[in-house]
């Protein structure tokens, strides 16, 4: 019956998949950090020990702590290896993430942001599987890098950031909307401290076989969340193919289109910003357990587990404070208290050489953030709530882009400044600190108050 067809250019409305109940979109957030919290560390402590193994190194666990030869050459060739080799997983996923994160973020604008959030799920439990394939049959260290490609090519913890910032964009009001975004970034913290605590006096406890098995037990449980139990939050999801040009076309378009609702230096700009907080936060923490583990630190499995809870303590103290500063401050300027704290809480690290230093540096980023939260909204704010889903999938972009300038600059300069000065990659995250300060600044001088300005609702 041709007077029944659909216009072709107008895609059908998708009925919506049956569901369990409707959940909200944190408990997938929680469950995805706690996984990779709790395997961070322990890769970075498995290939420390699978290189010291190799090469015969052990002075890092002697009764005494640390070999005192702070220039021992094995020890430096172990620290190497792990480095590089944290470079080689972080290089392939993040390459292959550019391509499957801004595809798969603008696809949900059309399909829904279920889809995204299954998609990648599935793609964090092979990544955990190839894991636990890895610890206990004592494979090759290159399958970590396999890994995380077949992660990245499923959206990778960047898809289903981006998909999840969509959906509170979707249903969150223009004065809640940094809020919530915050209290999403607040389960990512929780999550991340409950798992380094735990993860580290596991690894004492009973090797590293356990919490790698732990890590995919909870990423079954939430794929299945994902798939039956979150609630779609976009009105009318419709069905959209999935590889056409159109989907990175929008993201294009967002900077590059006319548009006399938005103002494109301030996307492009804002964009810069996080980029530079994204990559100084993402660098810093590829080195800190590294850093700790070698001489004069020489943290055992315990400590690296309570260094990592403090590193991600400040995603619930920063919601806190912001809650409590919104009363008083605009969001830009609780921004830059919290970059003015993280750029302190650096400088302590780079000349760290004892315990109580290297937690005073945690103490000082209490709220530090409190600036990627801020940016996403205001981003948010800048945008159709049609183009929600491309925007923080050009977000994840920035966000993969930033990792992997992380990983070259601060995997790269950390072998090659150990001769002179450990700390030195810290110092340069402080000074690339200074440029969204100053953006954010300039930003918020130019139009001091963007966030009450909104985009009509749709009908």
């Amino acid at each position: 019956m041709e007077g029944s067809a659909s216009p072709p250019d107008k895609p059908r409305v998708r009925p919506a998949a049956a569901v369990l109940c409707r959940g909200p979109v944190e408990p997938l957030v929680f469950l995805a950090n706690f996984a990779l919290v709790l395997q961070g560390p322990l890769t970075t402590q498995y290939l420390w020990h699978r290189f010291s193994a190799d090469l015969g190194y052990n002075g890092t666990r002697q009764r005494g702590g640390c070999s005192n030869r702070s220039a021992d050459p094995t020890m430096q060739e172990v620290e190497t290896l792990t480095s590089h080799w944290t470079l080689y997983m972080n290089v392939g996923g993040f390459l292959v993430g550019l391509f499957s994160s801004t595809l798969l973020g603008a696809w949900s604008d059309g399909v829904g942001r279920r889809p995204l959030l299954v998609l990648a799920s599935l793609g964090l439990l092979l990544q955990a599987l190839v894991s636990v394939f890895v610890v206990q049959l004592q494979l090759h260290v290159g399958y970590f890098v396999l890994g995380r490609i077949l992660c990245a090519l499923l959206g990778d913890f960047g898809g289903l950031l981006a998909a999840s910032f969509a959906s509170v964009a979707d249903v969150s009001s223009s004065r809640s909307r940094t809020f919530r975004m915050a209290l999403l970034e607040a389960s990512i913290g929780v999550a991340g401290m409950l798992a380094s605590l735990l993860g580290g006096h596991w690894l004492r406890a009973q090797g590293y076989a356990n919490p790698f098995w732990l890590a995919l037990a909870l990423l079954i449980a939430m794929t299945l969340y994902a798939a039956f139990c979150f609630g779609e939050t976009l009105k009318e999801p419709k069905s959209t193919r999935l590889f056409t040009f159109r989907h990175h076309r929008s993201i294009v378009q967002l900077y590059v289109a006319p548009a006399p609702e938005k103002s494109r230096k301030h996307l492009a700009l804002y964009s810069l910003a996080i980029f530079v907080v994204i990559t100084v936060h993402f660098g810093a923490q590829d080195i800190l357990t590294l850093y700790e583990l070698s001489t004069p630190l020489c943290w055992d499995s315990k400590l690296i587990g309570y260094g990592s809870a403090a590193q991600h303590l400040p995603y619930l103290t920063s919601l806190l404070v912001l809650k409590l500063l919104q009363h008083c401050l605009a969001d830009a300027w609780v921004a830059e208290i919290g970059l003015a704290f993280n750029i302190l809480g650096m400088v302590v690290f780079a000349f760290a050489t004892i315990t109580p230093l290297m937690f005073t540096g945690y103490g000082l980023l209490f709220l530090s953030l409190v600036i990627t939260p801020v940016i996403r909204a205001k981003l948010s704010k800048l945008v159709r709530e049609t183009e929600q889903g491309a925007l923080f999938s050009a977000v994840a972009c920035v966000n993969n882009l930033a990792m992997l300038m992380a990983s070259g600059i601060f995997n790269s300069l950390y072998p090659a400044t150990l001769n002179f000065m450990k700390g030195f990659p810290f110092l340069l995250g402080a000074g690339l600190l200074l440029i969204p300060a100053v953006l954010i600044g300039m930003l918020e001088k130019t139009v001091p108050h963007p966030e009450f300005q909104q985009f009509p609702q749709s009908p």
